[in-house]
C-alpha cells in the first residue's frame, strides 16, 4: 500500500494518500478541491517502514526529493533545482541534511546545486559526470555509501546524458526500497535519448532498473504521467494496466497531486519502454524478436507524439 502524507496543515486538516493508487481522507468530514489544491502546492511524504520520502515539486513539472532517515534523521536530497523550497523542508522536519544525489547535468536537476552548498556549506555532492556543479564525489556504476543506517547505491544508466545515475536506497533489514531514477525512467516512460542509444537505454530499464525487487518504489524526475500513459494507449490499446492507471492518474492531476511513486513491478505492467520484450509492443513497432529496434522506434514516435486532450 502507498501512503502520502500531504505535509503542510491549512484549516488544522492533514491530508493522507493512500492506496493500490490514492484515495484521499481526512480528519475532517470534507476535504475540498480547493484546499487539496492548495495543499498540492506544498510537499508529500511518502513512508516506507525505514526512511521517508518528501516529494516536493519545482519549476514546472519536476521533483526534488528530501530521503530522512528514521533511525537517524540524516537526509539527502535529490536533484535539488530550488534551494530555497529544500532547506524550508529540511528546516520543517528538523533533518541533518549532508548529502546531494544528483541524476544528471541539466539545470533542470543540477542546476541548484551551487546556490544550495552555498547557503548550507559542508554538503556531500554525488554525481556521475564532471559537468555536474558543486560534484565532490564522482560516481560509478555500483558504488556503494551510507545514509544514517540506509545504503545508497549508484546505478549507472547512461542514455539520456553520458553520466545519469540512478539511485537505489535500501534500509539493511532489506524492507524498504526505491530507486530515484531521474530522466532514465518516468511512470510510464523514458527520457530522451540525448547522449546514448536505444541499446544503452534497454540497458538502463531492462537490465538495470529491471532487475531491482519489483516492490522498488520508482521516483522519477518529472511528472509526465499522464502524456506518458496517453501514448501507451497508443501503443497497446487493449492493455488494462494503461487504462486504469491512466484514469487514476487524471484524477489526481485534477486535483495538483503528484503521481509518484509507481513501482518496478507496475512499471513492467504498463510502460512501453519497460515492455520492448512484449510481443503486443514488438507488433506495434513491426520489430518483432527486436526489443533494441522496437525501443528505438517507440522513443522516435513519442518524439513526436501530440496527446489528445484530455
Amino acid at each position: 500500500m502507498l501512503t502520502f502524507r500531504i505535509c503542510k496543515l491549512f484549516d488544522g486538516c492533514v491530508i493522507t494518500l493512500r492506496s493500490k493508487h490514492v484515495l484521499l481522507t481526512s480528519n475532517k468530514p470534507v476535504v475540498s478541491r480547493t484546499l487539496a489544491s492548495r495543499m498540492a502546492q506544498d510537499y508529500f511524504k511518502r513512508d516506507l517502514p525505514d526512511f521517508y520520502v518528501q516529494v516536493i515539486p519545482a519549476l514546472s513539472d519536476n521533483f526534488m526529493y528530501l530521503v530522512v532517515d528514521n533511525a537517524t534523521k540524516e537526509s539527502a536530497v535529490v536533484d535539488p533545482v530550488n534551494p530555497d523550497k529544500v532547506l524550508e523542508v529540511v528546516e520543517r522536519e528538523g533533518t541533518r541534511l549532508t548529502t546531494v544525489l544528483t541524476t544528471h547535468h541539466h539545470w533542470d536537476h543540477a542546476g541548484g546545486n551551487m546556490e544550495l552548498v552555498t547557503k548550507h556549506p559542508g554538503l556531500t555532492v554525488c554525481g556521475g559526470d564532471e559537468r555536474i556543479g558543486a560534484l565532490t564525489k564522482p560516481l560509478k556504476h555500483n558504488n556503494e555509501f551510507k545514509l544514517g543506517t540506509l545504503t545508497v547505491r549508484a546505478l549507472a544508466t547512461p542514455c539520456h546524458t553520458t553520466g545519469h545515475i540512478c539511485y537505489y536506497v535500501g534500509s539493511g533489514n532489506g524492507q524498504s526500497k526505491a530507486v530515484f531514477t531521474g530522466d532514465t525512467l518516468f511512470v510510464g516512460g523514458c527520457g530522451k535519448f540525448f547522449e546514448g542509444t536505444a541499446e544503452q537505454m534497454y540497458t538502463a530499464l531492462i537490465t538495470v532498473l529491471g532487475s531491482l525487487p519489483k516492490e522498488t518504489a520508482v521516483f522519477c524526475g518529472h511528472e509526465y504521467t499522464v502524456n506518458n500513459l496517453l501514448y501507451g494507449q497508443l501503443v497497446e490499446p487493449l492493455n488494462q494496466h494503461i487504462k486504469d492507471k491512466l484514469d487514476w492518474a487524471k484524477e489526481l492531476r485534477k486535483k495538483g497531486l503528484p503521481t509518484v511513486p509507481s513501482s518496478i513491478e507496475q512499471e513492467f505492467n504498463f510502460n512501453p519502454f519497460m515492455r520492448v520484450d512484449n510481443l503486443t509492443v514488438q507488433e506495434h513497432a513491426g520489430k518483432v524478436a527486436d526489443p533494441i529496434s522496437t525501443m528505438a522506434f517507440l522513443r522516435e514516435e513519442k518524439n513526436s507524439f501530440k496527446a489528445p486532450p484530455v
